[in-house]
């Protein structure tokens, strides 16, 4: 009975009623009538106005008696809501709607993200894109595998690096770095980029990327042709560095949900030769 009460309140319906009367008339322009107001926030006749739809629709929908709101309603809703980028997708997603496309993807860092790397030491942390392109790396990262700097920037893709074409080849180690499951993290790379081309169906670098690899390369193809799609997580890889030696570091990805960043942290098992080697490094 509360897992019941507590989906009911969390529904479509519900979100919409606590968005509308979190939201000051003023913050949206609506004039002050002098009536005394009960709302808390904007009005049902308010938001209906503001979203081009009738008032009787914004009841149904608050009530739960409407349940599949069509895209432009969702899009005018989010407008007069004034919801972010977060809300807006949750929105859609309770709507039973793909979001839209989120745009081209981000290559900057926003300023909580750079807060939190410059923070983090002992460790080896690179920033990638959605289409796997190294953005930003800490001295940790250039220490373990060498500065990216030394590398041409349209080269510096870790999906152009495991699926080589061409010529031109993609490099973001100075030195041999051995992979635990190469197969499997090929995959998760594959899997990670399909995944990415949903998110950002519109943007002509990753659009170009998926083509080039796809034509050039005919691992990248097999793989591609699965269709899986998955976010790329964890990896443990060996780094032969010419001076430490063998370096054993665990792979972790994270990533920022509004940007769709992958921040990379390579990091040593505590107690371990890979973790003293390391720490020289670093």
């Amino acid at each position: 009975m509360e897992t019941m009460a507590r989906k009911e309140a969390d529904g479509l319906g519900p979100t919409i009623r606590t968005w509308r009367e979190r939201l000051s008339p003023a913050a949206v322009g609506v004039p002050a009538t002098g009536r005394p107001r009960r709302a808390t926030g904007l009005r049902r006749e308010e938001l209906a106005e503001l979203a081009g739809v009738s008032v009787d629709y914004v009841v149904r929908l608050e009530q739960g008696r409407a349940t599949a709101p069509s895209g432009q309603v969702v899009a005018a809703l989010c407008r007069a809501l004034r919801l972010t980028a977060a809300e807006r997708e949750h929105l859609y997603r309770m709507a039973g709607l793909v979001p839209p496309d989120g745009g081209p993807v981000p290559d900057h860092l926003p300023p909580g993200v750079l807060r939190v790397l410059d923070r983090l030491g002992g460790v080896a942390v690179g920033v990638f894109t959605a289409h796997w392109q190294l953005l930003w790396w800490n001295p940790g990262w250039a220490a373990l595998l060498g500065d990216p700097a030394a590398t041409p920037p349209e080269l510096r893709n870790l999906a152009r690096e495991r699926f080589p074409v061409g010529a031109g080849e993609a490099r973001l180690s100075s030195w041999p770095v051995r992979v635990a499951n190469a197969d499997g993290s090929d995959l998760a790379i594959v899997a990670d980029l399909r995944r990415a081309t949903g998110r950002f169906p519109q943007d002509a670098r990753l659009a170009g990327l998926v083509r080039e690899l796809a034509e050039g390369n005919e691992r990248f193809a097999r793989l591609w042709a699965r269709g899986t799609v998955a976010a790329h997580r964890t990896d443990r890889k060996t780094v032969e560095h010419p001076q430490a030696g063998p370096v054993e570091v665990d792979c972790d990805v994270l990533t920022d949900c509004d940007s769709e960043l992958k921040i990379v942290i390579l990091s040593a098992t505590p107690d371990t030769e890979g973790a003293a080697r390391l720490r020289t490094l670093l």
